[in-house]
């Protein structure tokens, strides 16, 4: 199975004969066997020239870039080998007729908050008492088909995300974690810090297997298409999100993996640092790699 590479250090990435090699700053080489790679995260400071994309490009890997904090700058994406114009027909179709748009915006957003409920379920059957907030979630998801347009479905999903988040407090088993408000730009604590970074993550990785079909990610649903982004991955990411992300952040909390050493702070903001994100990367791809089997009569748990 191929997979992703994490490239924390500073230094050049270059293709060598046929394969990739990574020249650190301190002198020290790395093979990287194009076979077993699918993408390339880099969250240091790289060098790398026209001649390396080309190679990338011809193995059809994915180069994708973080900044300093950890947040998603980017990707470089080989030539797409599944270009399909009657597909970006049918997505624009979607997308501009209004029933059809709100009926796909309202699939995201219910498997958003049913993956919420399983993950709140989870919790609650191991004695972390959720019930009232599971309530209140299932009242919103069955709301979600009064919603007669887009803007009063995401204000249905903001509510949802409200109730989800208050959860965090009973689930997680520590106070220096505590949820008080959800800040983005910044993130202005180190629980904040965490979903920021996590869902950068999803956002990067759900792009990724987007380009792998012939579906076009600047056409969403549920958020707005636009110029300035893609929008598809933002939609399918909702449903992710809590599964994988959150699932991973109340492990390496309640499990204690990340320390208060592995956060800095600058200024309103607080990040983790690169000996945190790789400690997050190794849970974070761990739920990547597990296998959920359908919710059955028989299997009622993730």
């Amino acid at each position: 199975m191929k997979e992703t590479i994490y490239i924390f250090s500073s230094g050049e990435l270059m293709r060598k004969d046929n394969s990739l090699v990574f020249a650190s700053e301190q002198g020290e080489k790395k093979h990287i066997p194009v076979e077993n790679v699918k993408e390339i995260m880099v969250f240091g400071e790289i060098n790398l020239n026209k001649k390396l994309l080309e190679f990338l490009s011809q193995k059809e890997i994915i180069l994708s870039v973080f900044n300093y904090y950890g947040f998603y700058m980017g990707s470089f994406y080989p030539r797409t080998h599944n270009n399909s114009g009657f597909m970006i027909l049918k997505q624009a179709e979607h997308y501009l007729n209004s029933e059809k748009r709100l009926i796909l915006a309202r699939k995201f957003v219910e498997g958003a908050i049913k993956n919420e409920l399983t993950v709140m379920k989870y919790y609650n059957r191991r004695g972390r008492e959720l019930s009232e907030h599971i309530a209140r979630l299932e009242i919103r998801l069955l709301e979600l088909n009064d919603c007669s347009d887009i803007p009063r479905l995401m204000q249905k999903e903001a509510d949802a995300k409200k109730y989800y988040y208050d959860s965090f407090n009973i689930i997680i088993d520590s106070e220096d974690f505590e949820f008080r408000k959800r800040t983005k730009r910044p993130p202005k604590d180190k629980l904040n810090a965490l979903i920021s970074f996590s869902n950068s993550l999803i956002y990067s990785i759900t792009l990724r297997e987007i380009y792998s079909t012939h579906l076009d990610p600047r056409i969403g649903f549920l958020h707005e298409t636009n110029f300035r982004r893609f929008s598809l991955n933002l939609d399918i990411s909702e449903i992710f999100k809590p599964i994988i992300g959150d699932r991973t952040i109340f492990q390496v909390v309640n499990k204690g993996i990340l320390k208060d050493s592995d956060f800095d702070k600058l200024g309103e903001r607080t990040y983790l640092n690169d000996r945190g994100k790789m400690r997050f990367l190794e849970v974070f791809e761990q739920k990547l790699n597990e296998t959920i089997k359908p919710k059955t009569k028989e299997t009622s748990e993730l």
